[in-house]
Formats: structure tokens, sequence, C-alpha cells
């Protein structure tokens, strides 16, 4: 789960870690009030979005003027101005797509006087199973133009959970970014208090870009990307209550709350699957017969009737689906009680595409009958192959 920046600051702040004062605004005529609250003469005016290049970003109403996400305001006028041509404009990145996305909350913060910017994250490394820090001299910029052009500026290491975080962990930071003097120890306090927020909140990234020193020489995040493990969450009612709803996708919501793994992809070919194994596996041969899925979706090995034709009603509101493949194998599921599930939803919701059905296993015989007996449209496939070859030849006519 990801959260906003201005939440992420809110969190960095409970830590004692330095940020800016700031202020949301989620309505254009409460931007004036907010920016006076603060006292200038320079203010940050950052649209609030899940995605990354916002400063980079452009609008795709002219309406919002030709400047990016991120915008430097030299008046408490110009900050409210900023927000009103932001605020419910779609803003499109390099991580949102050329859909973009909407921004209903804008962040207004003190500026800050810049010296230097630096790159400092907190992740999950699956090679090891530890946290890993990762600093770069080459703050403000992408961390992948940085990995493929200049890789040497890029400082990785990883802590045993052992013995957790420790100062020299901090000190290797401060010296790989040319700190000195008392940044060094400022610098320590604020890896130490990221890692024990990224420990106790269940963390899986945590991103700062820029990492800065101020002209007066302190240290200062002027930007925070947090994610949290999802599977975590049921211990951090605080951090849920964060989740804004608008920033995710409305068929992975319905998923979530019927226990479905779903991610949308971009696709025609919807998939219904249960094993995150034979998923991927009949993802990878839609792609092999020349089709593209249109989503992944694993329904779990204990999937009731109710909950199979709740997934075949997620797949069939995606507009961009053109057939459906229906791949079992019954180990746990029966695949009579998918048959059902698929015939149930088909009843319900209709069936305006192709539908190949694939079933092996406990009560595979059963699982036919019920869907050759149905009356329905429906393909019947013998094994993996051959049910991709149908779909994609009845998707492609």
């Amino acid at each position: 789960m990801n959260i906003h920046e201005y939440q992420a600051k809110g969190l960095l702040r409970d830590y004692g870690v330095p940020v800016s004062a700031g202020r949301v605004v989620l309505r254009a005529e409460d931007a004036k009030t907010a920016a006076g609250e603060m006292d200038g003469p320079l203010w940050v005016v950052k649209a609030q979005i899940h995605a990354g290049g916002r400063g980079k970003g452009h609008f795709k109403e002219p309406e919002a003027g030709e400047k990016g996400g991120v915008r430097l305001a030299r008046s408490v006028e110009e900050a409210a101005e900023f927000a009103r041509q932001m605020l419910g404009r779609t803003l499109v990145t390099i991580q949102t797509g050329e859909q973009g996305k909407q921004v209903n909350r804008i962040y207004i913060e003190d500026g800050s006087d810049i010296d230097r910017e630096f790159y400092l994250a907190l992740l999950i490394d699956r090679v090891t199973s530890r946290i890993s820090i990762v600093s770069s001299t080459e703050g403000g910029m992408s961390i992948e133009d940085v990995a493929h052009d200049t890789p040497e500026k890029i400082l990785t290491f990883s802590i045993d959970p052992a013995t957790g975080f420790q100062d020299f962990h901090g000190r290797r930071v401060a010296f790989g970014l040319g700190l000195q003097g008392n940044q060094i120890k400022q610098c320590v306090g604020i890896v130490r208090n990221l890692y024990k927020l990224f420990v106790e909140k269940d963390m899986d990234m945590l991103e700062i870009n820029p990492f800065c020193v101020l002209k007066d020489g302190s240290l200062k995040l002027l930007d925070a990307k947090m994610g949290f493990d999802s599977n975590a969450l049921y211990r951090h009612a605080d951090i849920l209550a964060l989740k804004d709803e608008t920033e995710e996708d409305p068929k992975e919501l319905a998923a979530q709350k019927f226990d479905l793994n779903y991610v949308a992809l971009d696709g025609e070919i919807g998939c219904m699957v249960n094993g995150a194994g034979l998923a991927m596996a009949t993802m990878d041969i839609i792609k092999l017969y020349g089709a593209e899925p249109a989503n992944f979706l694993d329904v779990g090995g204990g999937a009731t009737k109710e909950k199979v034709t709740e997934a075949f009603k997620i797949i069939t509101s995606d507009p961009n689906v053109k057939g459906i493949l229906v791949n079992i194998f019954g180990g746990i599921m029966r695949c009579d009680i998918i048959a059902e599930g698929v015939l149930a939803a088909v009843k319900e919701v209709g069936l305006k595409v192709p539908l190949v059905v694939r079933l092996e296993g406990t009560n595979v015989e059963l699982g036919k009958d019920i869907i050759r007996n149905s009356g329905l449209n429906v393909i019947a496939a013998d094994n993996l192959s051959d049910a991709a070859q149908k779909i994609v030849k009845a998707v492609k006519g």
C-alpha cells in the first residue's frame, strides 16, 4: 500500500526526522489560507498522486498551465493560483502512463534554501532477505538513470537483522555522501530513525529524493515516498487509515473485498486461474500465441461459488477485455464448484465476449458436464495450450 507525500512527511515528523512545514489542500478556495499560514518568501506547491516524476510531468488540460506537478511560488496569491490550476486536473508522469492520474489533493510547504541534493532509500533486498540502504550523491534525479549512467555513484549495503541498525551504518552513508562535521552526526540520527520507522511500520520501500544539505549546513528531507507490506496492515490501523481509495483501481478494490489476488494489465484477454504459478504460466502462454493478458487473477485454492462469481464480474467490468480464459486445476478446489460459479456469473452479468474454460483435477468430469449441459456458449478446452489457442483465435477473429 502506498501513501501520499504529505502523509509520509507526517510519519517522518513523528519519528523526529527533519521535514518542511506544510499544509494539505483539498479545495482550491482553501489554498490561500493554507499558504498564508507559512512564512515564505518561497512556497512549494505539489500535486499529490501515487506516482513519481511529478515535477517533470504535464497536465492534460490546458487550464492547468504549462508547468509540471511541482511548482515554486513567490507569493501567497501565486501559490493559491497554482493550487487552483492543478486541483481536479489530470497529471501525466513517466510512472502514470498516458492515462495520467487526477489530482485531488495539493500539498503546500515552505521553500528551502538548498546547497546540495542527495538520494536515500531503504528497501527490502529480496536476494538477502534484509533491509538495504541505497544512497547516492546524485539527488533530484531518477535513480534508474543514475544506475544506468553512473552506477559507481550509488552506494548500497544491507543491515544484518541480528544486530539491527548501528551508528556505523549511518556514518557509512554520511561518508559516501561527502558530509562533514556535525552533518555526520545529523545523518546518523536521521538514518537511525528512518530504519526504526521502516521496521516498526512494516514498510517495503522508503525513498527520499532529494535528501538535502541546506545553505545553513543542516539536513532536511524534501520529498518522501513510502510503501507498506499489505499483508501486515492488519496490525497497523493508523497506516490503513491513510489509504486513498481514489488512487486505487476500482477493480482491484473490489477484488480485495473478496480476498482475490487481482492486478489489472493492459491486454485484451481476461484470466481467472487458481494458483499464482498457474496464473503466470497462463499469462505467458497467452502471450506466446500472440495476445496480451488483461489481468492477473488468482482465486486461490479454497474459492467458493460466490468468490468465483465475483471474480468473473470483475473481469467482465474491464472494457478492454475481448475474451476470457478460465484455467483451473482442481486440487483443493473442486472443478464442479468452479463450473457452477462461472455459470452463475454468466447468467448474472451476461456473456458478451468469447469464454474458454479449461478444467482439470478433482471432479473434473462433473465440472465439464455442468458446463456442457448449461446451454451457454462456452468453449471447452482439453489442456492449457489448447485453451490459449482457442481464446486467442476467438479474440483475433
